[in-house]
């Protein structure tokens, strides 16, 4: 019997459908109960740039090409990346003074740490990985340089130093590990003069936050950025303006891992995907043997 294509088409997908169809194991949050984490008060940041040069010095990264005190650099729109692991922005979302003057607000970004994060999940290799402090902790002995982080990050964080052709690696914050470890705030937390960064367990900052939210309401929105988002970060932010006007990526309130985590278990379990996958070879395997077939007894009859 002939193979035609529609009959070949029908048993693959078939065969996906069986896969994807496969009994599949509850996801499991990986996230630390109570980690540690820092609250960022926008209302507060006056855009020194402080936390940008004590990050500098605690990680020993590169010297920028315009200085920490040049705060023109603060309208320029920019992201971390393989030489700074936080900067900050500034932005003019509307608000005016009693003078009629722009009121600016200032943005820190870095690393949200978060607490299930999709970077360790893609990490094929455990480089990535969440540590109880709170941190997304990087192994460097572990990368092979497949930067699959840098596309599974919702916040769009994870840089690599390309221009190293040896001995690249990924750059991103690292929550002061180090210090974090020895008992000590992160260096960006510890120098902010005016105490815009607070640093403690998650639990505190949040009610910290909701406190501030509740007892100022004219000054705060009433949003938490990074207690849902992306079924929550370590860092976490309150603003006087909503944060869609600074910047801030609008990403879902569910961890990202537990939908790609949830299809690759359901995919895998009792190789169902091989399963697949030696069905469809043999689909078409013997569509071409029948075809070759049938094109032979065309020529002989010829």
């Amino acid at each position: 019997m002939n193979m035609t294509r529609r009959v070949f088409l029908s048993g693959l997908g078939a065969s996906a459908l069986a896969g994807a169809a496969g009994p599949a194991q509850a996801w499991e949050s990986k996230a630390p109960d109570d980690p540690l984490g820092c609250l960022v008060d926008l209302a507060r940041c006056t855009g020194c740039r402080k936390c940008e040069q004590a990050c500098n010095n605690v990680n020993d990264l590169p010297e920028p090409d315009t200085l920490f005190t040049d705060l023109r650099l603060l309208d320029v729109k920019r992201r971390p990346d393989a030489g700074a692991y936080t900067v900050v922005n500034r932005y003019f979302p509307g608000k005016v003074d009693d003078e009629n003057q722009l009121i600016p607000v200032h943005v820190k970004v870095q690393c949200m740490h978060c607490q299930d994060p999709a970077c360790a999940s893609a990490c094929i290799t455990g480089a990535l990985s969440k540590k109880d402090n709170g941190t997304v902790h990087y192994d460097v002995s572990k990368c092979i340089g497949c930067r699959y982080c840098m596309v599974a990050c919702p916040f769009q964080i994870p840089a690599y130093e390309y221009h190293k052709t040896v001995t690249p690696k990924v750059m991103k914050c690292t929550f002061c590990f180090d210090r974090l470890e020895e008992g000590k705030k992160p260096g960006c937390a510890e120098i902010c003069p005016v105490e815009a960064i607070t640093f403690g367990k998650r639990s505190m900052l949040l009610e910290l936050a909701r406190r501030r939210i509740r007892n100022d309401p004219g000054r705060y929105v009433d949003h938490i950025y990074g207690e849902k988002e992306a079924g929550g970060t370590s860092w976490l932010y309150v603003s006087p303006v909503p944060f869609h006007q600074l910047g801030f990526i609008d990403v879902p309130d569910f961890p990202m891992p537990r939908l790609s985590e949830s299809i690759h278990k359901a995919v895998y379990s009792y190789l169902w995907a091989p399963v697949a996958l030696f069905g469809m070879l043999y689909g078409v395997k013997s569509y071409n043997d029948r075809r070759d077939q049938k094109q032979a007894g065309q020529g002989g009859a010829q």
